[in-house]
């Protein structure tokens, strides 16, 4: 899909940057978002309020931060490069490494979609009473149309309306509840570790980082690139794309506070602990009434379904990146890579006798996989033969280092603490 615009005359075109040029770079980093607040944050956030309160919403806070980082180094990338992360690894590492990374990423973006699907397909059955399983056809279906027929600008709209529409829910939400902001304040900005609470942390924590966006953001900013030669142009795109990266992520921060916000003002205040996302939602019925009810499901709806359109062109994205090519829904292997994507993770959820036990399977997956995309995005947003001049300062590349191992280290734990 992109692969026009790495055929540009560069000497041909350039761009003119004004004070409105912002706007024209915000996109990206939305669909970024759109990962940082599926279904399964839905979860961990919900699990978070309703347990702890306002005390663990310094979660949010830290892992914002890191994604920011992560996502801005994968997004430079693009940029400098004029590749996605799947295309530089194909080019730039020993066949060997680069085939497990990419292929163990493409398993992980089939876990995403599992994930992301079930989370559309619950919120059919609180809404309609569908049954889960035809919930997840209905899911896929429509993600199918969505990305067969529509180009990247069209579904960037749509992602973006999709994220509105969900950030206007919970401000409905907020505002039927009291919300204690000193608390809240103090929350975000102070680190505590309540009883029994590390579980939690992990969960909020390690599930935020997922491969399949540092994939996903590092093709579709090239959506904005105009010319890979003029070294002032790309500095500019740098700039924007920071700006639309930062803008994006508190955005996400804004929404998952959200979640946390009303759970603790909800069922943390009644003392009702939240374990599923039904669960929560009969249980706002009767506190704040039906249209409450009715609006979390309607959120949690385009929630999954914004989610699994973005997790549907990471696979698109990782297959073709495989065969050294971009992101282009007319192409065959991109094409296919949609199909793996969604349609094993729709199979999945037919063949298992319980889909939430298929929910915990993936994000084991994504537990084990994720270190190995991290740090192959770190080399080579490093390396000086892929980046140039652009590659990571000693500083950048020991921070970006420490926070893979961060990362890693809770995404461990949490895939330890499923056996216990």
């Amino acid at each position: 899909m992109f692969n026009f615009l790495k055929q540009i005359d560069n000497k041909s075109y350039r761009p003119v940057f004004g004070a409105l040029d912002i706007f024209k770079f915000i996109g990206p980093g939305l669909l970024v978002t759109v990962g940082f607040i599926d279904p399964g944050n839905w979860a961990s956030n919900l699990a978070a309020g309703s347990n702890y309160g306002y005390s663990l919403l310094w979660m949010v806070t830290l892992s914002t931060i890191m994604l920011i980082m992560l996502q801005h180094n994968v997004a430079h990338l693009g940029i400098a490069s004029g590749l996605c992360l799947s295309e530089a690894a194909s080019i730039y590492l020993k066949p060997v490494y680069s085939r497990f990374v990419l292929l163990s990423a493409m398993l992980a973006s089939v876990s995403t979609s599992l994930a992301e699907i079930l989370g559309g397909s619950i919120a059919l059955n609180m809404l309609f009473d569908i049954p889960v399983r035809a919930g997840a056809l209905l899911v896929t279906a429509f993600v199918f149309i969505m990305l067969f027929t529509n180009s990247y600008k069209v579904i960037e709209k749509w992602i973006i309306a999709f994220v509105s529409i969900i950030g206007l829910s919970f401000l409905y939400e907020l505002s039927l509840v009291q919300i204690d902001w000193n608390h809240a304040v103090a929350g975000w900005v102070t680190p505590s570790f309540p009883e029994n609470s590390m579980l939690i942390i992990m969960s909020v924590l390690g599930a935020v980082v997922m491969p399949h966006n540092l994939f996903l953001h590092s093709e579709v900013i090239q959506s904005r690139q105009w010319n890979l030669t003029d070294d002032k142009t790309i500095r500019r795109q740098l700039k924007y794309e920071f700006l639309d990266t930062l803008i994006s992520m508190l955005i996400g921060w804004a929404i998952n506070s959200a979640m946390i916000l009303l759970a603790a003002a909800t069922f943390f205040e009644s003392k009702t602990p939240v374990t599923e996302l039904e669960q929560a939602n009969h249980l706002l019925a009767p506190l704040l009434g039906k249209n409450a009810s009715v609006v979390f499901a309607v959120a949690l709806l385009f929630s999954g379904i914004s989610s699994t359109i973005t997790s549907g062109m990471a696979g698109g994205t990782i297959f073709a990146g495989m065969y050294k090519e971009p992101y282009d829904i007319k192409d065959n292997h991109s094409r296919l890579g949609v199909l793996l994507s969604l349609l094993l993770a729709t199979g999945v959820i037919f063949l298992i006798s319980n889909p939430f036990q298929g929910l915990i399977i993936s994000q084991m997956l994504l537990s084990i996989q994720l270190p190995f995309t991290i740090f192959t995005q770190v080399h080579l947003t490093s390396s000086e033969k892929v980046m140039g001049k652009y590659k990571n300062t000693t500083f950048s590349k020991i921070l970006l280092y420490l926070l893979g191992v961060i990362v890693t280290v809770l995404n461990i734990f949490l895939f330890i603490s499923f056996f216990k």
